[in-house]
């Protein structure tokens, strides 16, 4: 019998493969026993291996950055593969799924060592030690240097711990919609999504595995966080105060029963259904956690001297209306890194989303800088 979970996960997970990396020693002084990276590939890795690129995912990302699924498309389609800006006929490109995440790494879902799902059990893994176990990955594969990181958002955290953790390997280093700490508003975002998740009556403090997932907290921590992820013009001019289709919102005066939608009510309800339909809500937690551990500085002095270790050339973009990832803290992180980095801003109507909608524009800037 096939569970809920992996029954949700099974197509997510088509073409991963899952590398052994042993144990991972974490920040917080716990050891995590029998880690495996998940992770896809495209391309050719070349004789010297010169011409491997690393692609790094965002909170609910995965390995999936391109797919030959035209009704599931990657997050980054369009981007990577023969003729685009990340030309997989040149360069060897890897997309490694976090540890904490669900699509082939090892996170709250795997089975411990006692036989059971980690569960609430799992311990925090920071951004430091998830580029530490992408590098146990880099070794088993064959790559001393990484010709490019790219990422954004979370993903954009890790291509820059990458670059001050491991400055030799890392020849360019892409840090999109992201800065160099996650501050305190962010964290803010963060904490009501996962008392979302961690109020619903199926999480049972994390131990779900065999039952109902938490999918009702889940959805309302994908509503909290997607409306972060947009703006309010691009709410505005796409659903104003449009009811959705022949839903009426007035039709019902019962507060108790409700009422019918709002298009953006409905939009933030597909957004839920799909998130809740793929993911897992202890990876979403897990993750999520991660993502709050940001910071560069943390036990290396100021912005400056934190970063004045990296040697990769460094190409920074902001998306110009993103009201989470904001871009004075590109300008920041720009600002402090030795050299001249290359710092960029992309004119989007999406938000925080740009950084995954705007791929012409991404693509442009990488094939300018890096490809």
């Amino acid at each position: 019998m096939i569970s809920t979970l992996q029954h949700r996960r099974a197509p997510a997970e088509a073409g991963v493969r899952r590398c052994p990396i042993g144990s991972v020693q974490l920040d917080n002084g716990r050891t995590l026993p029998d880690v495996v990276i998940g992770y896809r590939t495209w391309g050719t890795l070349n004789a010297d291996a010169s011409n491997a690129i690393l692609v790094e995912h965002a909170l609910t990302g995965g390995t999936d950055v391109v797919t030959d699924d035209d009704t599931r498309p990657g997050w980054w389609q369009g981007l990577i593969g023969p003729g685009l800006a990340i030309d997989t006929r040149r360069w060897f490109v890897v997309a490694a799924n976090i540890v904490g995440g669900c699509f082939g790494s090892t996170g709250p879902a795997s089975v411990a060592p006692d036989g059971v799902p980690w569960g609430s059990r799992f311990p925090l893994i920071t951004v430091r030690d998830s580029v530490r176990a992408e590098a146990a990955l880099a070794d088993r594969i064959g790559i001393d240097r990484w010709h490019a990181v790219i990422g954004g958002s979370l993903g954009g955290m890790r291509a820059l711990e990458w670059a001050v953790e491991y400055p030799g390997r890392v020849r360019h280093c892409a840090v999109i919609a992201a800065g160099a700490y996650s501050t305190a508003e962010q964290i803010a975002w963060v904490q009501p999504q996962l008392m979302a998740i961690r109020q619903d009556p199926s999480f049972r403090s994390g131990d779900y595995y065999g039952g109902p997932p938490p999918a009702a907290g889940l959805g309302l921590a994908r509503r909290i966080a997607h409306i972060t992820y947009r703006t309010e013009s691009e709410f505005g001019s796409r659903f104003s105060r449009l009811p959705q289709g022949a839903e009426d919102p007035y039709g019902h005066s019962s507060s108790v029963a409700g009422r019918e939608r709002y298009a953006v009510e409905s939009y933030l309800d597909y957004q839920a259904d799909k998130l809740a339909g793929r993911f897992d809500a202890n990876s979403y937690i897990a993750v999520s956690e991660t993502l709050v551990s940001h910071d560069v500085r943390r036990g290396r002095g100021d912005l400056r001297r934190a970063l004045s270790g990296a040697t990769a050339d460094f190409t920074i973009a902001a998306i110009s209306s993103d009201r989470l990832y904001l871009p004075a803290g590109s300008y920041e992180l720009a600002h402090a890194l030795p050299g001249s980095p290359h710092v960029a801003e992309i004119d989007s109507p999406y938000g925080h989303d740009g950084f995954l909608l705007e791929t012409e524009a991404i693509g442009s800037l990488l094939a300018q800088r890096i490809v």
